[in-house]
């Protein structure tokens, strides 16, 4: 039996209870499967793999069918047929790192698509869009943008990601982020099932 794409809301509340969305972008299903595992075993329950990776609709279905507590979604999508190959294979969520229409049309209003933008014109047009947006290099404005951003539209949901530390992870949650996106710094992290207590916990208090 097929098993029913969550909601967006459904979505959005695993990535905001997870605190970091993992951006992975590995060198194949195998690594990428390694990659995962260590993530969920550190208490990530959601993980976004990239288009770059080699045979990334294999790792995607592959991700799925060993880690099914773990909300799976496919990044770096800028087209509409990847966004439909992401779908089939059963991802959750849908992120490009710009505007994408296509891919807005594929994931219609039933699935999360986080569309990626920078300026306030371009991250309300992704809110309007899915509810949700991707800032994105987020690295650049750094959390007194994503605070500027938060001052012109209160209450929006974004995901800082691109440049992020981990130990920076903290800034941006007290400056209003969702979640932060974060790469291959996550698993070079030897603490970070500790770090995410901690963000977690701050986050609570």
């Amino acid at each position: 039996m097929t098993t029913p794409t969550p909601t967006p809301e459904a979505v959005l509340a695993a990535i905001a209870e997870a605190v970091l969305l993992p951006v992975l972008r590995t060198s194949g299903v195998d690594a990428t499967l390694e990659a995962a595992g260590r993530l969920a075993d550190a208490g990530l329950g959601v993980v976004e793999l990239t288009t770059s990776i080699p045979g990334w609709p294999d790792a995607v279905r592959a991700v799925r069918a060993r880690f099914p507590e773990v909300t799976v979604g496919v990044g770096t999508v800028t087209g509409a047929a990847d966004a439909r190959r992401a779908l089939d294979e059963g991802a959750a969520f849908l992120v490009s790192p710009y505007a994408a229409p296509e891919v807005r049309e594929v994931a219609g209003a039933g699935v999360l698509f986080l569309e990626g933008g920078f300026t306030p014109g371009e991250v309300a047009a992704a809110l309007r869009a899915g509810g949700a947006a991707k800032l994105f290099p987020a690295h650049v404005g750094g959390p007194r943008y994503l605070r500027g951003l938060l001052d012109v539209l209160p209450d929006a949901r974004i995901v800082p990601t691109g440049g992020i530390a981990v130990a920076e992870a903290g800034e941006w949650l007290a400056a209003g982020a969702l979640a932060v996106g974060v790469g291959r710094a996550l698993l070079d992290d030897p603490d970070l099932g500790a770090r995410l207590t901690d963000l977690r916990a701050r986050r609570a208090g």
